[in-house]
């Protein structure tokens, strides 16, 4: 079973108390240059977005379970913003504990064009040192108590896999998703491959997976596709025909009963963005 819901994950009214098995989103990046300029009004809105999504995520997550963040610092007209650090610091307030950190380093043939290195090239002098960045953080937190496992022989690890794959190691070598990919023009995605390695190690078949951003799908498709059940929260009403491809029609393990959900903040939030394009087409 799959749930879409379009709506502000800070109010997830339509999930139970403690009836979700594993949590894995990546938040907007901060403003980034790339994908979301402008998009928050301040960092102090950022940060008390999540805040608020990470109360929701504490609500409904069952106790001895986890809440898995994709996230990196985001760098904005020089100045590097601290989002992993206060990530932590937002959790454990709320009541998470602090489990795990993993780098996802991604190939360096695969990192998009910088021009950050080039500098030390053209002024090889102390202080012009702008490396480039290969790596995002995957951020594990727990919420205390303890859980029964269930279908604990149908969810076994392939440990074969487990070690050719080097999963016990706290650096994951996964290629990111391209700039031609075609879902890379609506959101930045993390790779298939990286959900897939968190939900096995994570969750058990039967499970709920939740999503509060869901994006283009991936954590959705990706849960379906391990016979886990999957909720996903996205703000963005532009995305639903993407998300519906993604999960709907293009799986190799039979169309998933989908339950659509469209909630007025929603259709504001549309509403709100046409205006404002319409408004910059005035304007040229």
């Amino acid at each position: 079973m799959m749930r879409v819901i379009f709506g502000d994950s800070r109010n997830m009214k339509e999930v139970k108390d403690n009836s979700v098995g594993l949590v894995l989103t990546s938040p907007p990046y901060y403003n980034a240059p790339f994908d979301f300029p402008d998009l928050f009004p301040s960092y102090a809105d950022y940060l008390s977005l999540l805040n608020g999504v990470g109360k929701e995520i504490f609500r409904v997550l069952e106790e001895g379970r986890v809440a898995v963040f994709v996230t990196a610092d985001v760098r904005i007209h020089g100045e590097l913003y601290p989002i992993v650090a206060d990530l932590i610091k937002i959790m454990q307030s709320l009541g998470f504990k602090y489990q795990e950190r993993i780098i996802w380093k991604k190939p360096e043939g695969y990192i998009r064009i910088s021009r950050r290195s080039g500098v030390l090239i053209q002024h090889p002098y102390p202080l012009y040192y702008y490396p480039d960045n290969v790596y995002e953080e995957i951020v594990v937190f727990k919420k205390p108590g303890k859980f029964i496992p269930r279908n604990k022989e149908e969810s076994k690890i392939d440990v074969n896999k487990f070690q050719r794959e080097k999963w016990y190691l706290s650096v994951w070598e996964i290629t990111n998703v391209l700039p031609n990919n075609k879902y890379s023009k609506y959101t930045a995605p993390f790779p298939e491959e990286l959900a897939r390695r968190i939900i096995t190690l994570y969750s058990y078949v039967g499970d709920t997976v939740l999503d509060p951003f869901a994006g283009t799908g991936t954590t959705l498709k990706v849960a379906n596709e391990l016979k886990r059940n999957a909720i996903g929260y996205e703000i963005d009403l532009e995305l639903k025909d993407i998300i519906l491809e993604r999960i709907g029609v293009n799986t190799l393990f039979g169309k998933p009963q989908i339950e659509i959900i469209e909630r007025e903040d929603a259709k504001r939030l549309r509403t709100k963005l046409r205006e404002k394009i319409e408004e910059k087409l005035q304007n040229r």
